[in-house]
């Protein structure tokens, strides 16, 4: 048995529903959130689980919350698992962005690798410091499962550096809903995805709430 990595991303906020710009704002887990974490915990509890690592925000530890008290895990909090810093657009819509920086707007939309948004991080530099989390945890654990809890972007970034995508493209090429997981397994020919996107843990009422 090798190493498993469950990538889940965060429960619902209202940032999620309306689709504003939120990496370093701190909202918190809607009511909804907090029953998708709820639920996760209930599905996954029974598994044996190594370690939790998660983002330092208050909806990635509310999420993690639940799994972790069921199983008296202390969770290990990295600033390498936030989210993207989106700096100047934080806590606006696509369209005032798109308005108020269109320059800088459009090269982060054709070339997010390299160009971030006004006063943000790029693709490359949030690889860069997830990918420190992702070494600590292949050079801990050789088998087992570990959780990690973390954010729409940076769990993409995460995925296509695991899997050889381009960082440019993990809008274009990985989808990830709300509350979802996604499991990597590595082993002798390196990283597998065996699921992606995941939310079959969720009851029907939530899993049908759109999850940008």
């Amino acid at each position: 048995m090798g190493l498993c990595v469950y990538l889940l991303r965060h429960g619902e906020t209202e940032f999620s529903k309306t689709g504003g710009f939120c990496g370093a704002l701190d909202p918190e887990l809607t009511a909804e959130g907090t029953a998708m974490a709820a639920a996760f915990a209930q599905r996954y509890q029974s598994m044996a689980w190594q370690a939790v690592y998660v983002s330092p925000m208050k909806r990635t530890i509310a999420t993690a919350h639940y799994l972790c008290d069921a199983l008296g895990l202390q969770m290990e909090i990295r600033d390498g698992l936030k989210e993207i810093q989106y700096g100047e657009w934080e806590g606006k819509t696509a369209e005032t962005v798109k308005a108020d920086y269109p320059d800088d707007y459009m090269a982060w939309l054709t070339e997010p690798a390299w160009n971030p948004p006004t006063g943000g991080e790029s693709s490359v530099q949030i690889a860069s410091r997830a990918a420190l989390v992702m070494a600590e945890i292949e050079e801990k654990y050789t088998t087992g499962n570990v959780l990690v809890v973390s954010h729409k972007a940076t769990i993409r970034i995460i995925l296509c550096s695991l899997l050889g995508i381009d960082l440019g493209r993990y809008r274009d090429r990985i989808a990830l809903p709300v509350a979802s997981v996604s499991v990597v397994k590595f082993d002798r020919y390196g990283p597998l995805l065996v699921k992606h996107g995941d939310r079959s843990h969720l009851p029907a009422e939530l899993d049908a709430r759109p999850g940008t």
